[in-house]
């Protein structure tokens, strides 16, 4: 077994917690929507049939009033037609008997009704006007009484009901919470502790490679590592044995020593099984090991873009691309996103690599040769992409009982399901800024995941620079004199313009200004810069605010990375977020910050249509 599926298998068990973890919080989350669902289903639809019938059975007094008086045929009419509005709504609520003593209470309704109803018809038929009016009082009206008083009873079971109801979701959500907390603190450990205990396992062989290396170093040759197995490190054990041997050999003679570093180098490089080739400074292929040659066929020779040109041209461009980074005095090249993987394809199938390159120095400190490392992130790529679809599945996951959450929060603030007392609104204001604020969270991702997988369309078109500037500041004018900051644009006078998407470049802004405010004290301020060259516009959104430590600067563009300050603001996904945009744009992104001076987050935008990376 390979060492990168060894590796890979000691993930594992942090990937299965996670899904556990996942799968519970889903569950938990649609078992207290359904709660929710659960009161409006039960009581609110008796609720508005009791209301109605109070209503209705009003209006047939009101009639009954009318006709006592005279108004016979007004009366007749309002009470025929309030008459059938009644028993329709009583018809409802015989069919929606969800409480203890609702259905007794429902048949006394019909009962009384009834009773109401015949002496009614009798009313309607008299015609002698002192009669009807103390029909009206002595009969009529006492029955009324006793039908609105049903109807008041029914309305007050159900929403006694509704508070009983919305008490128990409030306790269940609290035990909801404590067992997601209890589930991911276990999950967490167990998948921490699986993963601990197979990686030690796994890598234990480098102790034994490294203490022989340490003996050898202090002279002893006949000292061996012993590593069982067949994976990479076995074999670079064995190949190390090998070298052990050689260098007994070749102790005594300074040729034989030179001689089998050479080899020993060749050896070890040969055990990788990744491509490296070893090319000069103009690109021409001085050494490549076996991988290199099974990849790219046997007596590799000329130039190394010759060599792999034939496979896939973005590869060439990788290769161009970290080459120039390694000769321009920069160092090692040593991409670590996996989004700078290029895909190429072979004999076996479609393989994702990852260029890196090393200087090698000759004996007068000076650059003397380029090392290309081809690393096979074929499987790490396949992981992340499953990583990402199960990011995104869980966030769209999380939006429909999420959504019915926020509905059922929205409905009890309106107090639609009756009257709340303060304390009560309290608590439900501040559960639906959490779920804002949880909303919040599912966009960024969604939105992070689709920029990464390329599902985004960019609709690119010329931008005149300066009305988006006034447009942008004109849109967080309000936010930044809430918090005492003043908010400026530093502009030459010029009319560039940009080919950008207007939409995704707001938001790109949005981000960076926003993140600024947040960081910028009271009576500070923030400008928004733009310069032009040749080719290219930098925009700079400088702020007075507490600025950004450097051992935290190469990170701050990460995914849900956050500076430690003990407050946690945002979803820390904003930056990631203006970066994954302005590459797509075939732009760059960086910063210049120092603690106590300030932060300017810049980035560059070509003026003319340019491919990303380009």
């Amino acid at each position: 077994m390979h060492l990168k599926t060894k590796l890979l298998l000691a993930q594992v068990p942090l990937a299965l917690a996670l899904l556990v973890l996942g799968g519970i919080a889903i569950t938990t989350l649609g078992q207290l929507g359904l709660s929710s669902e659960k009161i409006l289903k039960d009581n609110y639809r008796s609720v508005l049939a009791a209301q109605r019938m109070k209503e209705a059975i009003e209006r047939m007094d009101s009639a009954a009033l009318f006709i006592a008086l005279g108004r016979r045929e007004e009366g007749k009419q309002l009470a025929w037609r309030n008459r059938s509005t009644f028993e329709e709504e009583l018809a409802v609520q015989m069919k929606n008997i969800t409480e203890k003593g609702e259905q007794e209470a429902s048949e006394a309704l019909l009962r009384r009704w009834r009773d109401y109803l015949g002496s009614y018809e009798r009313f309607l038929q008299e015609n002698d006007q002192s009669v009807l009016r103390d029909a009206f009082f002595n009969e009529l009206f006492p029955k009324f009484l006793a039908v609105k008083e049903g109807a008041d009873h029914i309305l007050t079971l159900n929403q006694d009901a509704m508070v009983r109801k919305s008490d128990e979701v409030r306790n269940f959500s609290r035990r909801l919470e404590t067992s997601i907390t209890f589930a991911a603190l276990l999950a967490a450990l167990v998948g921490i502790l699986a993963s601990m205990a197979l990686t030690t396992r796994i890598i234990r062989p480098l102790s034994v490679l490294t203490q022989t290396a340490r003996r050898i170093k202090e002279g002893d040759l006949e000292v061996r590592a012993r590593v069982e197995g067949s994976d990479e490190i076995a074999l670079l054990a064995q190949e190390f044995n090998t070298m052990t041997d050689s260098l007994d050999r070749y102790r005594k003679s300074s040729l034989g020593e030179l001689l089998q570093a050479q080899h020993a180098s060749q050896a070890a490089i040969n055990s990788l099984p990744d491509p490296v080739v070893t090319t000069d400074l103009e690109g021409k292929i001085l050494t490549a090991n076996r991988a290199a040659e099974s990849w790219f066929g046997p007596g590799l020779s000329g130039s190394l873009g010759e060599a792999v040109g034939s496979l896939e041209p973005a590869l060439t461009a990788a290769i161009k691309k970290a080459r120039e980074y390694v000769l321009s005095g920069k160092g090692a090249y040593l991409p670590a996103d996996l989004e700078e993987a290029v895909k190429i394809a072979g004999s076996e199938g479609e393989r994702y690599v990852l260029t890196q390159a090393a200087p090698v120095y000759d004996d007068t400190g000076s650059l003397g040769s380029i090392s290309v490392v081809l690393r096979d992130v074929t499987l790490l790529s396949k992981l992340d992409a499953m990583s990402k679809s199960l990011v995104a599945t869980f966030a769209h996951e999380f939006r429909t009982p999420l959504t019915s959450l926020r509905l059922a929060i929205h409905i009890l603030l309106q107090q639609l399901a009756g009257t709340m007392t303060e304390k009560q609104l309290d608590l439900m204001y501040a559960a639906r800024q959490d779920c804002e604020r949880l909303q919040n969270l599912v966009d960024d991702i969604l939105s992070i995941v689709r920029l990464q997988s390329g599902k985004i369309e960019l609709r690119r078109v010329m931008v005149s620079i300066l009305p988006l500037i006034e447009h942008i500041i004109d849109h967080h004018r309000l936010l930044a004199e809430e918090r005492g900051i003043l908010l400026s644009q530093v502009l030459p006078p010029f009319d560039e313009e940009v080919f950008a998407d207007p939409e995704r470049l707001e938001l790109v802004f949005a981000n960076l200004i926003t993140n600024a405010i947040r960081h910028t004290p009271a009576g500070g301020s923030i400008e928004i810069r733009a310069k032009a060259d040749d080719e290219v516009v930098r925009f700079e959104v400088a702020d007075t605010g507490e600025g950004i430590p450097m051992e935290y600067q190469a990170q701050v563009f990460d995914k849900y990375f956050q500076v430690p300050s003990g407050i946690r603001k945002g979803t820390g996904l904003g930056l990631a977020i203006a970066k994954n945009i302005i590459e797509a744009h075939g732009g760059e992104i960086g910063l210049e910050s120092a603690p106590g001076q300030g932060s300017t987050f810049w980035f560059t935008l070509p003026k003319t249509a340019r491919q990303p990376g380009g």
